[in-house]
């Protein structure tokens, strides 16, 4: 494992960057502010290395921007409504970042953090947090530890592991923007997007809130259970494209704690494809709509639709949907969660 400067933090904080490989040469670089996957290297069927997530050269474009990309999110990933929440009678309040709602947790998110390395291979590092009580609002003080690692199969595991002393949200993720032709080669419509989902979780409007019902995928342009273009149905004439711009929304996987296989991507350009899984219930396909105009690693240019998210997830809202499954662990019990990515050439 190599450990480069990735510069200084608003507060002074210096920030690393961490390269592993595996035995094929392919490559992660990971740095521990907001424990954030920087860049993911992978041979393409002519055997060059592309770089298949988007990112920046350093810290400060983490800190200047707030697309997430790469990084782990938490106490809760996604959007909580009104910002509020009820646990054993009491509500809590926590930061407003979206409107009136929270996305990702707000401005003191898992992202904005640095994380402590507590352990590392070739291969592998484990990153560790402390989440006070008061860091983000939500109840108890929480331990979180993430591992990344890259294995000799070309799949790339993120494995959580919280325990907190009080009852509390536990529902983190990694927000991964790929793009399987490389990061700086533009919109990803072309790209080949499998889901294996009978159901979503549609959203009210614009805020893209869950109206709390689970919707059949068949017969819209929801439906991804065969593979088909990013890009086919994106501009349909359907509501809750309309709502959110395109793809936004989360998609119903089954019970947590049950491995499957979330979804299947892939480039014909590159020769590159991608296999989800997760033990997670839902993932939250986003096609990248609001990237707008950035400049990414190497002076790349990002702009909407540039990459796609595959964020393994409790649905959105869940909190406050009592038919949702509960993102709530008690206080001493370990929240365990698991989602990997392989990539081959197909």
């Amino acid at each position: 494992m190599e450990k480069v400067n990735f510069g200084v933090t608003k507060r002074g904080e210096e920030a690393s960057l961490y390269v592993l490989e595996n035995k094929n040469n392919t490559t992660i670089k990971v740095t521990d502010y907001g424990a954030t996957l920087v860049s993911l290297l992978f041979a393409d069927k002519a055997g060059v290395q592309k770089d298949l997530v988007l990112g920046y050269d350093n810290v400060t474009g983490y800190e200047e921007h707030i697309s997430y990309f790469g990084a782990i999110i938490g106490r809760n990933g996604n959007r909580i409504k009104d910002s509020r929440f009820t646990i054993n009678g009491k509500e809590y309040r926590i930061d407003e970042n979206e409107n009136h709602n929270n996305l990702h947790s707000g401005k003191n998110g898992f992202d904005t953090v640095i994380w402590e390395v507590r352990e590392h291979t070739d291969n592998s590092i484990t990153f560790y947090h402390y989440s006070s009580e008061t860091e983000q609002k939500f109840p108890g003080n929480m331990e979180i530890t993430v591992t990344y690692t890259i294995a000799d199969d070309d799949t790339l595991h993120i494995v959580y592991n919280g325990k907190a002393d009080a009852d509390t949200v536990m529902n983190c993720t990694n927000h991964s923007y790929f793009n399987l032709n490389g990061h700086e080669s533009g919109s990803i419509e072309g790209q080949v997007l499998q889901i294996f989902a009978d159901a979503y979780t549609p959203v009210v409007d614009s805020s893209a809130i869950p109206t709390g019902e689970i919707a059949s995928v068949e017969g819209t342009p929801m439906d991804f259970r065969t593979e088909k273009q990013i890009g086919q149905d994106i501009r349909a004439d359907f509501e809750q494209l309309h709502f959110t711009g395109g793809y936004d929304h989360n998609y119903v996987l089954g019970r947590p704690g049950e491995k499957k296989i979330m979804a299947n991507a892939y480039c014909r350009e590159s020769g590159i494809a991608l296999e989800a899984e997760t033990d997670c219930c839902g993932v939250q396909f986003y096609a990248g709509n609001f990237i707008g105009e950035q400049t990414g690693k190497g002076g790349a240019s990002y702009h909407d639709r540039s990459a796609f998210c595959l964020e393994s997830q409790f649905y959105p809202n869940a909190v406050n949907e009592p038919d949702f499954p509960s993102p709530v662990v008690k206080a001493g019990d370990t929240y365990h969660t698991e989602t990997s990515y392989r990539f081959y050439l197909r």
